[in-house]
């Protein structure tokens, strides 16, 4: 049993991230998409327009940024205990052009008491184009999402 009764992980994960969706106005600005949600774990996209583009006619690094943090977000929030981001890291490995469909799936690495560390590989037609690690930090008192 958990915080919501009956109420199973994978039914919390979703209930989770509807209520996190409905609110985050900076991840639907962009155009970022929820695509899965489970305990643990999120894939979210984000197609890249023209709004995205930096001077070199390729997707903005910080765009990229947002698409995994969003997914990192969804991830460690799923277990229905309100989490935010103590860190994160990325490293662009491709640049990613304009018209293209960007993937980031997260997965938790590890949650030990109040902290946790994921990881968020963000893929073009399942080509690596960009890793990131973020470290999240449960936090007693916010308004639990959902």
């Amino acid at each position: 049993m958990n915080d919501h009764g009956d109420e199973d992980a994978a039914a919390v994960a979703t209930r989770t991230a509807d209520a996190m969706q409905r609110a985050d106005a900076a991840g639907n600005g962009a155009g970022v998409r929820l695509l899965e949600v489970g305990p643990g774990q999120a894939r979210a996209a984000l197609t890249v327009e023209e709004r995205h583009v930096n001077g070199h006619g390729i997707c903005h690094g910080g765009y990229l940024f947002l698409l995994a943090d969003c997914a990192f977000a969804y991830a460690c929030n799923s277990h229905g205990v309100s989490t935010v981001a103590s860190g994160g890291d990325i490293a662009f490995l491709r640049p990613v052009a304009l018209g293209a469909e960007v993937v980031a799936d997260a997965v938790e690495r590890a949650l030990a008491g109040r902290s946790g560390l994921y990881d968020v590989t963000l893929r073009v037609d399942g080509e690596p184009v960009a890793e990131f690690r973020g470290r999240s930090r449960q936090v007693p008192g916010l308004t639990p999402p959902g």
